[in-house]
């Protein structure tokens, strides 16, 4: 596999071993290869996980080999890596790695990591989301071109209750928009403003976008996934490498861009060129601080007006109070006809 090499990132040295080790056979890109490319963006991609418990995304022998996500600080950590502890739906707990300086990002990718999940909290407080963030997800029969469309019109709905978001490729087809936000809201209370938000957009574009949580009711349309705001729910970071055979990368971009953009375009050979040129388009979020009291009054009228209340947590959450039934709408048990 190659004698190790080292790195210098930001006034430190990185090793890693195994340079040669092939993981993305398609191409032939190496460990070496992905290391550099982290070294490349690790401004930005420390950006986005700077102070941010992280989960890790590994792929040790690349991506044709077994994968795994590692949400406990490996123990093999440098110590100038903190740690924040974090506490999970079901109750248990766990440190995980906060990275605060370039070279922690290299350093995951000595242990095989492609992909970076930050929380939206900071390790000064877990239990404040400081971002909402807002996945839009095409569906079977929906593409890219069809995730422009509802950020577009999910920028109009952001726009009129005193938001900004900053859209990314997700790496794949969708698109993710995060909208930086004060840490004065629960877990709880960010998901319902995500909720909010999906609702609205189903309202404005009922034939291209659904918040149905059941696939059998999504249809061919964007599906906004209100449940990536819940606890331990995680989105790709900016920068992230996605594990795919042409190595593509999550593209932070401007929302002149988005429309022109084409995901394919973002990869671990394209990106540090345009980060070179551009830096981090989105290096002014941290700069703002948003309020989701429009969001959430909006919430409050959906419930009152609308008897809209909560929608279902995943499958492996406890149930929470106001939740509505996870049964799947199709096996649900139909009422029984009245006795004549």
């Amino acid at each position: 596999m190659g004698d190790a090499v080292e790195l210098e990132v930001a006034g430190r040295t990185v090793r890693l071993s195994s340079p040669d080790k092939v993981f993305f056979p398609e191409h032939g890109y190496t460990k070496l290869d992905v290391a550099r490319y982290y070294q490349a963006v690790a401004p930005g991609l420390l950006r986005a996980l700077r102070n941010r418990p992280t989960t890790l995304q590994r792929y040790p022998d690349g991506i044709t080999g077994e994968w795994f996500y590692q949400k406990r600080a490996p123990k093999s950590m440098p110590g100038w890596i903190p740690t924040a502890h974090i506490t999970f739906p079901s109750g248990r707990s766990a440190d995980e790695m906060c990275p605060t300086e370039e070279a922690a990002v290299v350093w995951a990718a000595q242990y095989g990591t492609l992909v970076f999940h930050p929380w939206p909290v900071r390790r000064t407080d877990v239990d404040h989301p400081d971002e909402l963030r807002i996945d839009l997800d095409p569906q079977p029969g929906t593409d890219y071109d069809d995730a422009v469309r509802a950020a577009g019109e999910l920028r109009a709905v952001l726009d009129e209750h005193g938001l900004r978001g900053w859209p990314k490729t997700s790496g794949g087809r969708g698109l993710h928009v995060f909208v930086p936000i004060a840490p004065r809201w629960t877990f709880t209370q960010v998901r319902r403003a995500a909720i909010a938000v999906g609702r609205e957009l189903e309202r404005r574009m009922p034939e291209r976008v659904t918040i149905k949580w059941w696939k059998e009711e999504r249809g061919e349309r964007i599906f906004v996934d209100y449940n990536q705001t819940a606890r331990d729910r995680t989105i790709a970071s900016a920068y992230s490498v996605r594990p795919r055979p042409h190595a593509p990368v999550s593209a932070p971009l401007r929302w002149e861009e988005v429309p022109a953009a084409r995901p394919r375009d973002f990869d671990i050979t394209t990106m540090p060129a345009r980060f070179a040129e551009l830096g981090d388009v989105h290096a002014d979020m941290d700069d703002h601080a948003f309020s989701l009291e429009s969001l959430l009054e909006l919430a409050r009228r959906d419930e009152h007006d609308h008897g809209l209340g909560d929608l279902p947590y995943p499958p492996e959450y406890p149930k929470m109070p106001g939740e509505p039934s996870r049964v799947q709408p199709s096996r649900a048990r139909k009422p029984k006809p009245p006795a004549c």
